[in-house]
């Protein structure tokens, strides 16, 4: 049980700190200022159900999917641990590459499901958090996280007012360095599989 609960804990931060809902706040803020409460509540639930489709799609038939396309697991880590990588430093360093700009506010919810919390980052950690745990553990991870974020989406223009553009730049900077860590990690372990 101290394992199991161990091993939830791990995948749940590494997951909440790629999708990384804190840098959601001020752009799903800013896309339905002025929508009632309900709507937002709405946007944010759509936002979660998106991520979480994609997420539990990509967990329980990754290996379908590489069986299709002929891709070994190693090769995959290293792919996805530089595309980490690079998610990482566009956090860190405020970079802005590959992102759509001026969403329409009815599609709030579409919009921050994916790509911004749904991405490949966060597609690659689910299939490699199930080659090292197996299903159980990154699913109870994903609930976790997706309860989490539509915490931190429902909650966002308290939180944003609370803590100010500042600090929210500052820990997604922090995070982006995570992400980062946890990519040099994930390519490491790739390069192994494949030597």
């Amino acid at each position: 049980m101290p394992d199991l609960l161990t091993s939830v804990i791990y995948a749940f931060s590494a997951l909440f700190v790629i999708l990384d809902p804190i840098l959601s706040v001020p752009i799903f803020t800013s896309m339905t200022k002025g929508q009632p409460a309900a709507e937002i509540n709405k946007q944010a639930l759509i936002a979660v159900a998106v991520a979480g489709f994609l997420l539990y799609i990509f967990l329980f038939f990754n290996f379908f999917i590489f069986d299709i396309l002929g891709i070994s697991m190693p090769s995959f880590q290293v792919a996805g641990g530089i595309l980490l990588f690079i998610l990482g430093m566009q956090m860190a360093l405020g970079l802005d590459i590959g992102r759509s700009k001026g969403p329409s506010p009815s599609v709030a919810g579409v919009v921050i499901g994916t790509p911004l919390l749904c991405g490949p980052g966060a597609i690659t950690t689910v299939i490699l958090l199930s080659e090292e745990y197996g299903i159980l553990v990154p699913a109870i991870a994903i609930t976790l996280s997706l309860a989490a974020t539509w915490i931190v989406l429902r909650f966002s223009s308290h939180i944003q007012q609370i803590v100010g553009d500042t600090i929210i730049d500052i820990m997604a900077k922090v995070l982006g360095m995570l992400v980062a860590a946890i990519a040099v990690k994930i390519i490491a372990d790739g390069m192994i599989g494949l030597l």
